[in-house]
């Protein structure tokens, strides 16, 4: 059983950066070996969506933007879960979580992502269809994807 929070930057704990920093270092630096800029000056205007699980340890999160602010539509960015919950359907639920967040809070509409391209079936499974090229982002292939 997960339990979810989404927080504006501004309401996050001094706890929380610090599990969500840890948790995106784990994977997309250690991890993917990708060394990368990951503070962008974005987390602040971005919406946290969190997943802890039964001991409260954040094991999924991802950001969301407003349309406008990455992109022409609202998106989601630093889509990551913790080994720890592989395979157990954390990531699916926390997608549907960050989907259903954005429609609630900017309405229906066009989404985006750019996604690391191994997860192109995944993506699509959720009602994203890749609108560009592979490119490479940080040294990782990418497509860009919109969930319409």
């Amino acid at each position: 059983m997960m339990n979810w929070k989404i927080k504006p930057f501004e309401e996050l704990t001094i706890a929380e950066l610090y599990a969500v920093l840890h948790l995106r270092s784990e994977v997309f630096v250690v991890e993917q070996h990708c060394a990368y800029q990951d503070l962008d000056y974005a987390d602040q205007k971005a919406l946290h969506v969190m997943g802890t699980n039964e001991e409260g340890r954040l094991v999924a999160y991802t950001r969301l933007f407003a349309p406008g602010i990455k992109y022409t539509a609202a998106s989601i960015g630093r889509v990551v879960t913790s080994p720890l919950a592989r395979g157990t359907g954390a990531g699916r639920e926390l997608m549907e979580k960050s989907i259903a967040a954005i429609e609630e809070i900017y309405g229906k509409g066009a989404i985006t992502i750019s996604a690391q391209q191994y997860l192109h079936r995944f993506y699509t499974s959720l009602g994203f269809e890749q609108t560009s090229d592979t490119y490479m982002e940080d040294g990782i292939p990418h497509i860009e994807m919109v969930r319409p």
